[in-house]
């Protein structure tokens, strides 16, 4: 999906509010002197609020499903501000707050 890419520096949140990173970035493309994420590498959520009564939750981790269709990096669809992520283990997306505007990939 077209958006601005995400980089190390992106701010991406779960949905309850915990701060999400990737956990291995591409050391290949650089955006603001930072390596980028693609779908291949999980997200580390630290911090999630979430309690539910049945045991489903806190978010721990992360992985983006929908990246960019058009623009790879080691092979695998860069991660962009549009995509669609699943956080484990509720489930819910994560939310892409603040991200470098210059590199949009569709």
């Amino acid at each position: 999906m077209a958006g601005p890419v995400l980089h190390m520096g992106a701010t991406v949140l779960c949905a309850h509010g915990g701060q999400a990173m990737p956990t291995v970035p591409s050391p290949m493309v650089l955006v603001m002197g930072m390596p980028i994420a693609t779908i291949a590498a999980p997200y580390a959520v630290a911090g999630c609020a979430f309690v539910a009564p049945t045991g489903n939750g806190p978010c721990v981790t992360a992985q983006w499903v929908v990246g960019a269709a058009r623009v790879l990096s080691q092979g695998q669809p860069v991660v962009t501000m549009a995509g669609v992520s699943t956080c484990v283990p509720t489930g819910t997306p994560l939310v892409p707050v603040a991200a470098q505007t210059r590199v949009i990939a569709s």
